[in-house]
Formats: structure tokens, sequence, C-alpha cells
């Protein structure tokens, strides 16, 4: 990716939890000339078809916004972005002057993620607190955590409001 500005990443799965971090990675960290890259894990799977029997060793290629805001193209990666995920980041990327990207992986979420850290390369990480019941976090680790002490670049996690 050419051009000046940093390598913004934000953990995005569409839930009302990524989008509050989106929302504060806009409001707090992006400035003009930035490049936002919202990053995506989908679980591994049998995927028939698309695009993910292509990329699922390396993750996708970076996909512009005029691509994430189509949902033919979306549906091909199998996800589907909720309208107000979309219409953060148009807003954004005309008012802030900013470039919007997705890059998607398959697998596991934490692993993935300090991937995309590392292959993108991003500034920074911007993450939502999930909030996994006390039982379940103890079974399988929260993924923000695991991210947080193994991740090569600053990471932000963005609690709920009920925290």
């Amino acid at each position: 990716m050419e051009g000046g500005g940093r390598f913004v990443g934000v953990a995005v799965d569409f839930s009302a939890c990524s989008n509050k971090a989106l929302k504060w990675a806009i409001d707090n960290i992006l400035r003009k000339g930035d490049h936002l890259i919202l990053v995506t894990v989908r679980p591994e799977g049998q995927y028939e078809e698309g695009e993910m029997q292509l990329w699922e060793a390396t993750g996708s290629p970076l996909i512009p916004l005029s691509e994430i805001c189509d949902s033919h193209t979306m549906k091909r990666y199998g996800v589907n972005p909720d309208p107000e995920t979309l219409q953060m980041i148009t807003l954004a990327a005309r008012q802030m002057e900013i470039t919007v990207v997705m890059k998607l992986f398959w697998g596991d979420a934490r692993e993935k993620l300090c991937e995309a850290i590392d292959k993108t390369p991003l500034s920074c990480l911007v993450i939502g607190n999930r909030g996994l019941g006390k039982i379940k976090r103890a079974i399988m680790g929260s993924v923000s955590n695991y991210v947080v002490n193994n991740a090569t670049c600053p990471v932000t996690v963005v609690k709920k409001a009920e925290d």
C-alpha cells in the first residue's frame, strides 16, 4: 500500500461490540491520510466455492471500500457487513479522506489477528471486548487478552459500556 499515513486496524465481526470499537477508532485515532484496515476473521470450515478456498492460507487480498459495500462481492467471501458498519466507513472515508480496506482471514481469531498485525503491517489495532461468560473465557481465553499479550503493535481494547 502506497501513500503516507498510518495503517490503523480494527477487528470487525459486524456485532454491536465491533461497531463500538470501529466508532472509537474513527473518533479517536484516525486522521486524514490514514488507512483504515478492517480485519475480519471467519471460522475455518468447508467452503465449497468462492474466494475462501483461494485465500484460506494467506488471507484475502486487501478489499477496497467499493467492494466492501457490494453485497455480491461480500457474499463470495462469506461475510455480510451490517448497514451501520457500512455507513460508518463510507462516511469516514469521505469526510476524513482516509482509505478504507478490508482483509479477511480464516481460522483462529487470536492467531489471525496477530498475523494481520505483522503481515499488513498495522501501526495499531483496535479490538472490541466481547465479554464472554466466565466459564467460556476460562476455556477459550479471551481473544482481546491474547492479542494484547502477543501483538507486535499497540492494541486498544474498547470495552462495552456495562463493563
